[in-house]
């Protein structure tokens, strides 16, 4: 079985390629990708504004108040422009193309910040299984399974959701956090107990989503906990 799942991952990245090059990535009016830069929150990795005004390291007000289950959290790219339109597109258009551009911006997020740690696997966020059969994939897994496959990492498919949670977008904060209460669990047959993990989504907002992950990790014993995401809203 794992010699067929190297096989079927190999041959999904040469055809990836291949696709690539016969249906190159349409031209688009979108603005230019715009790179998280420092100084930011040392939790969520939300960017501050007023530029070097600011010490390099600081924690944010809105994660000063919060009970984190992670270390931290980083992403390359504020949600906008072509990163956006990337997301939108592959998670809810069948815009399948959009994978190795999405993955891409994911491993430079891996090789800033996560690239020198000691990490055991990549977990990527559950999605509720009635939202997974509507969509046909969970993004958050084949994003982790393109990382891991670059860099050479375990991808650990251990959590579910067992909770059927309101969509998260448009909501307020107070609201993200209190929608996310135990909405996650670890799968039978899964030892995290140790691990040093990354959580993988496509983007990070509030950080209640990944933060209720962690919190069902750091139950059953995980190590050291961080997010990666594509981008920053």
């Amino acid at each position: 079985m794992a010699l067929l799942s190297t096989a079927l991952r190999r041959a999904r990245d040469w055809g990836e390629c291949a696709l690539n090059l016969a249906f190159p990535w349409p031209e688009t009016t979108a603005a230019e990708p715009e790179p998280v830069c420092r100084p930011y929150c040392e939790q969520c990795g939300d960017p501050f504004s007023a530029g070097e005004t600011l010490s390099r390291s600081f924690v944010c007000t809105a994660c000063a108040g919060h009970d984190w289950h992670f270390c931290w959290a980083r992403a390359s790219y504020r949600t906008k422009g072509q990163v956006l339109d990337a997301i939108i597109g592959y998670k809810y258009r069948d815009e399948s193309y959009h994978h190795a551009h999405l993955v891409a911006w994911l491993t430079e997020t891996f090789d800033r910040y996560a690239r020198e740690g000691d990490w055991q696997g990549l977990v990527p966020v559950p999605l509720y299984h009635r939202r997974l059969r509507e969509r046909g994939f969970n993004q958050a897994v084949e994003l982790a399974r393109g990382l891991g496959s670059r860099r050479k990492m375990p991808v650990l498919n251990c959590l579910y959701r067992y909770r059927e949670t309101p969509s998260q977008t448009g909501l307020e904060r107070d609201v993200r956090w209190k929608n996310m209460q135990n909405a996650f669990g670890l799968k039978r047959g899964f030892d995290v107990r140790g691990k040093n993990l990354l959580l993988i989504d496509d983007v990070f907002t509030t950080g209640a989503t990944t933060n209720a992950c962690a919190q069902a990790l750091a139950h059953a014993g995980a190590g050291r906990l961080a997010v990666l995401t594509i981008a920053r809203s």
